[in-house]
């Protein structure tokens, strides 16, 4: 099995010994350093796909951080998440310590059976479902997909592909009539509300997934969510265990969750800043092949000589080690990071530079 997205396995079986080996995920500004001793700084980090403005941080109360979490801020979170994803009602929510949290325990809440993948997408999908003895398979066909599971990424990373909620309802539909799930990742669905199939969480067999530290820019705060019927709802609330989000985690999501005027601002932003990447990217001979507001995928016949020389300019990007002539890069936070992304890729791509651009 293959897949690509946020990370990437190398390997075709479930029998690897250490599955893990081969992914590649962005952020990893360590690796990078290590990579490139070099390279000036401070580093352009643009391999993820992070909102740079993120939400300002509201006041904490103190017990936030003394106490355990309470119940009631567990479910002030749960209730904010429904209104803001518009879901029916708090029961049909699960919080937990990030979407990969919870992609890593679905797998683990069914019988081992068939899961298929649409794919390229986030390899974290395919490596959990095959970690937990599922028979996988990768799709990019869902409606022919026979499988007791399948995953769906929407808006894809890292292509932007986007199902329309009406095909993702009518395969939902499918899957339950089988006694089966279709799990929608929505990790970058903020940008794209009306792209959502959240509000329909409780629909038999639709298990949505959202991702709070993309959209709002807090990605070290570990908070994700599954919408879906109350009864699964409950099983992974009770999976997860008490206290799965901390006291100060529960607070400012709850705010943020709930702060209309500055998610309708930030969308706007957002989309702004993407098309401005474009400009830049296109301006300088790259060729924007799809993506989302929060990340540009560009296509290069030799991206890893382009990767490179961004390393050494100090700019990391997300390479495909399966596609060599994808790259992913993410909003840049100012002009100085503009800048640099801008006078690095001129230089790449001279003409007398051939094996770069």
């Amino acid at each position: 099995m293959s897949g690509i997205g946020g990370g990437m396995m190398a390997e075709s079986t479930a029998a690897t010994k250490d599955l893990r080996d081969g992914i590649l995920h962005g952020g990893d500004l360590d690796g990078a350093r290590a990579a490139f001793p070099d390279a000036p700084q401070p580093w352009v980090d643009l391999s993820t796909g992070i909102n740079p403005w993120s939400y300002p941080l509201p006041p904490i109360p103190p017990d936030a951080w003394t106490r355990l979490p309470a119940r009631g801020a567990e479910m002030a979170l749960r209730e904010a998440a429904a209104a803001c994803y518009g879901a029916p009602s708090a029961e049909r929510v699960a919080a937990a310590s990030g979407s990969q949290a919870l992609i890593q325990l679905l797998p683990r809440l069914r019988a081992p059976g068939r899961v298929a993948v649409l794919a390229p997408t986030y390899a974290e999908h395919a490596l959990c479902w095959a970690g937990a003895g599922h028979r996988l398979s990768e799709t990019t066909d869902p409606e022919t997909a026979d499988a007791d599971v399948l995953v769906v990424v929407n808006p894809n990373n890292p292509d932007g592909r986007l199902l329309e909620p009406a095909r993702l309802l009518a395969l939902a539909e499918r899957q339950a009539g089988r006694g089966g799930w279709l799990v929608v990742d929505e990790a970058f669905a903020d940008c794209e509300p009306a792209g959502s199939v959240a509000p329909f969480a409780g629909t038999p067999g639709l298990v949505v997934l959202r991702s709070f530290g993309k959209f709002f820019g807090l990605a070290g705060l570990r908070l994700g969510v599954a919408l879906a019927e109350p009864a699964l709802a409950a099983a992974l609330r009770a999976a997860v265990g008490p206290w799965a989000v901390s006291g100060p985690g529960l607070a400012v999501a709850a705010a943020a969750l709930s702060d209309r005027d500055w998610i309708a601002a930030t969308r706007i932003r957002l989309r702004a800043e993407a098309e401005a990447l474009d400009r830049l990217l296109t301006g300088v001979g790259l060729t924007v092949a799809g993506g989302t507001d929060l990340f540009r995928l560009v296509t290069h016949p030799d991206a890893r000589s382009l990767h490179r020389i961004l390393g050494e300019a100090g700019i990391l990007v997300r390479r495909f080690e399966q596609r060599p002539d994808w790259l992913r890069l993410g909003l840049p936070a100012d002009g100085e990071a503009r800048r640099r992304l801008r006078d690095a890729c001129a230089v790449a791509c001279r003409p007398r530079q051939p094996s770069a651009c």
